[in-house]
């Protein structure tokens, strides 16, 4: 058993940290539960208070939750983070854990799993599923290529992003307090590292490999 821990759910969707909080409170003693909605609000959390971990969704309403990542890291925040997400372990999990992720799970695991996950996190452990071990294992020996995608930088896959999630320019320029022309650039750049030439493209693609 784990002593008193402190976990920080970010997720918009109140069923699904309640869901989380039922779920890890069936299994471990001592947990102290505080919620984001928001990337916002979990930034808020991480300056107010210590975090034993922090359990992340990717979609949030005002950032994606890879961003985030990799501002809590940027901040140098020291805080396990267990990405919790819709999507397919092999289009995101091996990107947020280049990122610095302790885990990815997927919304669609069991409830064995994520307890496994956390509690491996808890304890200082990192967790990867064994598809997604597997995977990693097979691209370092056979050097496959990758795909278009994991070409990016951060700062351009963090564009591409939102642009295939339908956020203005400016918007992403505020956000990442850049101005407009200097977004532009990394969208110029998205399009030409991907052979694209419109932002219809760069939607139609992350529909098509599950990114959104």
């Amino acid at each position: 058993m784990i002593g008193k821990k402190k976990i920080l759910i970010v997720d918009d969707h109140s069923a699904v940290r309640n869901g989380l909080k039922l779920i890890l409170q069936s299994r471990f003693e001592n947990l102290y539960f505080g919620e984001a909605e928001s990337a916002r609000q979990c930034v808020s959390q991480l300056s107010q208070e210590r975090w034993d971990m922090i359990i992340l969704d990717i979609n949030l309403p005002d950032k994606n939750g890879l961003e985030l990542l990799n501002e809590i890291k940027e901040k140098g925040i020291t805080v396990p983070v267990l990405i919790f997400s819709f999507h397919p372990e092999d289009q995101i999990a091996i990107r947020a854990i280049r990122l610095g992720a302790h885990g990815y799970v997927a919304k669609d695991a069991t409830d064995s799993e994520l307890i496994l996950a956390v509690d491996m996190v808890l304890h200082g452990n990192k967790y990867v599923s064994k598809r997604i071990a597997s995977l990693m294992i097979t691209n370092i020996q056979n050097g496959q290529e990758k795909e278009p995608h994991e070409l990016l930088s951060e700062r351009e896959f963090h564009t591409f992003m939102a642009i295939a999630l339908g956020k203005p320019i400016s918007s992403l320029a505020e956000e990442l307090s850049l101005s407009i022309s200097t977004v532009n650039t990394y969208r110029a750049r998205v399009l030409d590292k991907m052979n694209m030439k419109s932002n219809a493209e760069i939607i139609r693609y992350a529909i098509e490999n599950k990114l959104i």
